[in-house]
């Protein structure tokens, strides 16, 4: 960035069945991209739905040049949707946030500002949000769980915003293929001594589809990848 412009942002929204999302999810994020930049892309990377959100993805990108379709024959339980949609992007500030567009637009663009600093912007809810006590607890766990293993003092692992720019991306070799790959690309990028700068949000609830984040082969593969990073070469 020169300047604090933004001078090209690639969108990308990792999804299962998120098809009563998908539609909605792009029109805003176009919507907001060209307000920021004329060049932009948006990138749908479909973990193998069941509900024909990659077909819907696919007739989207048919339309637009901006919108691209990425598909996974086999489910990942995320990670390997993430990491997908993130090979492909090719702008100089990558937005990754969850398929429903949980963030409001200002906060986005809240968040990007903090690029003039920081090379990673990630954000936190500052409420509650969830209202199942089991997910509650599944978080807190979690959370506790990689802060003390590694070290590395981020308030929310998965929230459902992080900013990048490209350069941090790079050359990452990453491994996991649950949401544990959050956490990786934090550890990466902090290894290689970029900074991480945090920003503090309320998230809007979702009001259509379903999360899956908490399906128990995800938990599982979370828990193993982390394992896995802490103590395999």
């Amino acid at each position: 960035m020169t300047g604090g412009k933004i001078s090209s942002i690639s969108f990308v929204f990792p999804m299962f069945n998120e098809r009563e999302n998908i539609e909605e999810t792009v029109r805003r994020a176009s919507k907001l991209a060209a307000e920021i930049t004329d060049d932009y892309e948006i990138i749908m990377s479909d973990d193998a739905s069941t509900d024909g959100s990659g077909d819907a993805a696919d007739a989207m990108a048919a339309k637009d040049i901006r919108v691209k379709s990425v598909r996974l024959k086999k489910n990942t339980k995320f990670g390997g949707a993430l990491k997908a949609g993130l090979a492909v992007a090719s702008k100089e500030v990558v937005i990754y946030t969850d398929s429903d567009f949980p963030a409001k637009e200002d906060d986005i663009k809240n968040a990007l500002a903090l690029l003039e600093h920081a090379d990673v912007v990630t954000a936190y809810s500052l409420v509650i949000k969830d209202t199942s006590l089991k997910r509650i607890l599944m978080s807190k766990v979690y959370n506790f769980l990689v802060r003390n293993l590694f070290g590395l003092r981020i308030k929310d692992i998965n929230s459902g915003l992080k900013i990048y720019r490209r350069a941090v991306l790079q050359g990452m070799n990453l491994r996991s293929q649950s949401p544990f790959v959050d956490f990786e690309i934090f550890a990466e990028a902090a290894k290689r001594g970029f900074k991480i700068e945090q920003y503090g949000l309320i998230f809007e609830l979702r009001t259509r589809g379903a999360s899956t984040i908490s399906r128990l082969g995800v938990v599982a593969r979370t828990f193993w990848d982390m394992l896995a990073y802490r103590f395999l070469p």
